[in-house]
């Protein structure tokens, strides 16, 4: 039983790197989205200004903010698939230390025991 219950805590940790690893993901796509979208709004803001620039340019301003918006869209359907990836690992990690308590539960009881049927054969064998 002990074994199992290595095991298991070892799993735990695995586990809850997994969720990191998915949430750290999760957090890099919604900012990576928020920095296209906040280019795409200042390419629009440069676009629709008195500069020089995008009115010599327009397609190649166009082009930028289709281009930060795609990147925008791409990186909130990542993130969308990493916040289901970290509820998965969630769920497993809630699985996994629950399945660890109650190893560690059962090995505390049995050592309980062990005890306890020592002590009563200590008993037994002063009674003699």
């Amino acid at each position: 039983m002990v074994q199992r219950r290595d095991r298991l805590k070892k799993l735990v940790k695995v586990q809850e790197q997994l969720k990191a690893l998915h949430e750290t993901r999760h957090a890099g796509y919604v900012a990576q989205a928020v920095a296209a979208d906040a280019e795409a709004r200042d390419l629009t803001v440069s676009f629709d200004g008195d500069s020089a620039m995008p009115q010599l340019f327009p397609e190649l301003y166009h082009q930028r903010i289709s281009a930060a918006l795609a990147r925008r869209q791409l990186n909130l359907g990542l993130a969308s698939v990493e916040a289901s990836k970290v509820a998965a690992a969630t769920a497993r990690t809630n699985m996994v230390e629950r399945a660890y308590r109650d190893a560690r539960r059962r090995d505390e009881r049995d050592s309980a025991d062990r005890e306890r049927l020592e002590i009563i054969e200590r008993r037994s064998g002063e009674d003699k």
